[in-house]
């Protein structure tokens, strides 16, 4: 495509593109999680083995992401190229699950598949900034609304073909994040803007230069309690709504109720909270959203485990609220990096941003399942709220800074 034509191209046909390969590719991302119980009986699998499905995805992501990070990948490659490869890798190792024949197998096809999502997340947040630079906010909220309802895919597929075979999961997938890859591959052109530093030798100057930004990493001290709740609120939730409709005496059809609520509530909830919140921070601020969804979503880990076991509807609107609020802020912090961080290191500070949020996510997913056992779920998810409390501070602490003045346009 010409420079010229992509001089042409509406930044908004390029988020519009951009967000639907999003949600195609992280469809691989729950694909196995949300076939546990087969495969736990398959398998003989434990909490902590199922938690692992999950846990095992964020890991590959984390050491594909340290990779990347030290070599600057990210901002050295044609960031379409990449996208598209991390896509259609993700889709190969994630069918391939069908056929792995033990738990063993299905672990390590797992970390690869997150560390196939490298290539896909981390990279689709730099093309949407380099496409929509004044309205960085609701850009990145799109997609990260975009990964929302990816990850939740899964759960309405197995809610709209829940006495399929598990395989189908997979196929259906792989297929879905193979038409991602083809999207950006061939329908989306290269920003006009692209910035990409020239090869050379493995350095750490990139990471360096990162790592030294106090803003910015007060922006990643955010993400990172964020990341402490988001992903295991993601991984059991769904698993709460059943066991909690089963103790309330709703036994039959509880499988099929749980994944729709889980997609309703992940997926739709959290889309609609994404966007929500990328337009308010681009308005009033990307500290003052963020910190407010966090207390928000921490309040819901604090009260959900009351309504355990209680009305059905109490717990679908606690989880439709905690839904919306725990994403609602991930895409300022996403945003936050771009804007505090130089041009050429923009790809290498989301990498790193990332890879080290993920790594907490497995930590908080395979607490859940201790605490779930320990002292059950009436208390497990309170554990959740310490994240977005912490993150709150480091909000405080980046508002106060004097280089947050760049910032959704000065608002900070």
């Amino acid at each position: 495509m010409s420079f010229k034509t992509r001089r042409s191209f509406s930044p908004w046909a390029a988020l519009a593109l951009i967000a639907i390969a999003e949600i195609l590719t992280l469809s691989v991302w729950f694909s196995a999680s949300v076939v546990s119980s087969p495969l736990a009986h398959l398998w003989h699998l434990n909490s902590i083995e199922v938690a692992l499905l999950t846990a095992s995805v964020q890991l590959g992501f984390v050491i594909g992401a340290v990779v990347s990070s030290l070599t600057g990948a990210a901002d050295r490659f044609n960031a379409r190229r990449v996208f598209s490869i991390g896509a259609a890798s993700g889709a190969a190792v994630n069918v391939l699950f069908i056929v792995s024949g033990s738990w063993e197998i299905g672990i390590l096809l797992r970390l690869l598949t997150g560390a196939a999502m490298v290539g896909v997340y981390p990279v689709a947040v730099k093309l949407v900034t380099q496409w929509s630079p004044a309205r960085r906010g609701t850009a990145v909220g799109v997609l990260v609304g975009a990964l929302t309802l990816g990850s939740a895919l899964p759960h309405l597929i197995l809610f709209l073909g829940v006495h399929a075979p598990w395989q189908s999961i997979l196929v259906a997938s792989s297929v879905l994040a193979l038409l991602g890859a083809g999207i950006v591959a061939l329908l989306l052109p290269d920003p006009p803007n692209e910035t990409r530093r020239a090869l050379s030798k493995i350095s750490l100057v990139s990471l360096r230069s990162v790592l030294a930004n106090k803003a910015a990493m007060l922006a990643n001290y955010g993400y990172f309690g964020h990341m402490w709740e988001l992903y295991a609120m993601w991984t059991w939730f769904p698993a709460f709504v059943y066991a909690s409709f089963v103790i309330h005496g709703d036994q039959r059809g509880a499988t099929a109720t749980a994944s729709v609520i889980g997609f309703l509530a992940i997926g739709v909830a959290g889309a609609i909270g994404s966007l929500t919140g990328g337009v308010l921070a681009d308005k009033f601020g990307r500290t003052a959203i963020a910190g407010a969804a966090m207390a928000m979503s921490g309040l819901c880990a604090l009260a959900i485990g009351v309504a355990y076991g209680g009305s059905p509807w109490v717990v679908i609107v606690i989880g439709m609220v905690w839904g919306f609020a725990v994403i609602a802020d991930s895409a300022q912090f996403s945003a936050a990096v771009t804007e505090l961080s130089a041009p050429e290191y923009v790809g290498t500070a989301l990498t790193l941003q990332t890879a080290i949020g993920f790594l907490i996510t497995i930590f908080s997913i395979n607490l859940i399942a201790v605490l779930k056992d320990l002292i059950g779920w009436q208390w497990a998810f309170v554990s959740l709220s310490v994240g977005p409390f912490l993150g709150i501070y480091a909000m405080l602490r980046l508002r106060a800074s004097a280089a947050s003045i760049v910032m959704a346009n000065g608002k900070r």
